[in-house]
Parts: C-alpha cells; structure tokens; sequence
C-alpha cells in the first residue's frame, strides 16, 4: 500500500485523464446501444451513418478522415452496412481506384428515425444540453490537441 495521498499521486487511477475517458466513451455508447438497436445500428455503424447523412456521397478516404478511423477499421463496417442495405459501395466513375460510399433509399430513409437519438441520448444522460455542447468543445479540444501531437510524433 502507498503512503501518498490520493490527492498528491500523480498516478493516482481516479486523476488520470485516459481513465475518465475511457470509462465515460464506454459508459455513453452503451447508452447509445439501446436507442441503436431498433434502427439495426451499432455505434461504430451510427457514426458512420452520421457521416453520409451529412455529406454523402464520400469516398473511403473522405470517410476515413472525417471519422477518423483508418480504412481497415472502416471496411468491416461499410461492409455490413452494404449488406442491410443501408449504403452502397462503388468504384468511383472518374477515379477507379477510389470507392465511393453513397446511401441507399433505405440509409436515406433510415435518417428520420435517427432524428430522434440525440434528443433520447440527452434525456438518458440527464444532462442539460449547454453541459453536453460544453463537454464537446473540451473533448474536441483534447482530440485537436492529441491528434497535433501524434502527428508530430510520427513526423519525428
């Protein structure tokens, strides 16, 4: 057993910031897994969907870079979403080494019912959405700033 004080141990579980990030990006999809689950969706997918919905058509790379996933991670998904018909997959006409991914009448369709995962999310959570819309702007700050520096990390 330590004799420092939780408060003073720079180790200390409860004050590290990969620890609260992780037990709350698990806590908050396994919120989403219920209100998902009638639209045949897991998260990755819904994430994936939320992409199309607001700018589809995109090609694989487009996709990957918005979601920031890497192509072999993305694949799987698209995958299973060609196959419940949701998306399609396509080489691009002008370039035939990119893969287009565009929504199908069903994925299109599919929207309407999404339209209401954020407001049943709030309400799950319990949180007023000025301290959701906050919370987002610190976790968007430390994905900026974790990115920056994993990029620097590479190029060194």
């Amino acid at each position: 057993m330590s004799d420092v004080s939780d408060e003073s141990d720079p180790l200390a579980l409860e004050r590290q910031v990969c620890f609260a990030l992780s037990v709350a990006a698990r806590s908050v999809v396994a919120v989403y897994r219920p209100v998902l689950e009638p639209l045949g969706l897991t998260h990755p997918q819904y994430l994936v969907m939320l992409a199309l919905w607001q700018h589809a058509p995109l090609s694989l790379k487009e996709l990957s870079r918005l979601l920031l996933l890497d192509p072999g991670t993305l694949s799987p998904l698209l995958k299973r979403l060609e196959a419940i018909g949701y998306i399609r997959r396509e080489r691009d006409r002008t370039d035939e080494r990119a893969l287009a991914v565009t929504l199908t009448p069903d994925g299109q369709a599919l929207r309407q019912q999404a339209e209401r995962v954020p407001a049943t999310i709030i309400d799950r959570l319990g949180m007023s959405l000025q301290e959701l819309q906050t919370l987002h702007g610190a976790l968007t700050e430390v994905i900026a700033a974790a990115t920056t520096h994993a990029k620097v990390e590479a190029a060194d």
